[in-house]
């Protein structure tokens, strides 16, 4: 279930989001949402690749407080604000997995 819903949040709940805050050009913003989630490529830093007890937030480079502040600051900016949001929503995911990994892990 914990799958389910990490790969919901990732992938379908960005189409909702897209239609509410840009209706005019959704497609290209689900793209652009959609395309934040390149942020995962710090997995492939990690040791092992994956580890499903594993915490993203504060374990990968852009997955840190210092890099979640920059996507915050992101949203201060026209230009910026959906990357922002996409990078927000994706950490806010893998938060919300980190909350359910930890039940399932200890």
């Amino acid at each position: 279930m914990q799958s389910i819903i990490h790969y919901f949040l990732h992938l379908v709940f960005p189409v909702f989001v897209a239609l509410v805050f840009w209706k005019e050009n959704w497609r290209k913003a689900y793209l652009i949402l959609l395309l934040t989630m390149l942020v995962d490529l710090d997995h492939l830093l990690a040791t092992p690749l994956f580890d499903p007890c594993r915490c993203s937030i504060g374990y990968h480079p852009l997955h840190s407080a210092v890099a979640i502040a920059i996507y915050v600051v992101l949203l201060f900016f026209s230009k910026t604000r959906i990357i922002g949001v996409g990078l927000l929503l994706h950490m806010m995911t893998d938060g919300l997995d980190c909350l359910m990994s930890d039940r399932l892990c200890t």
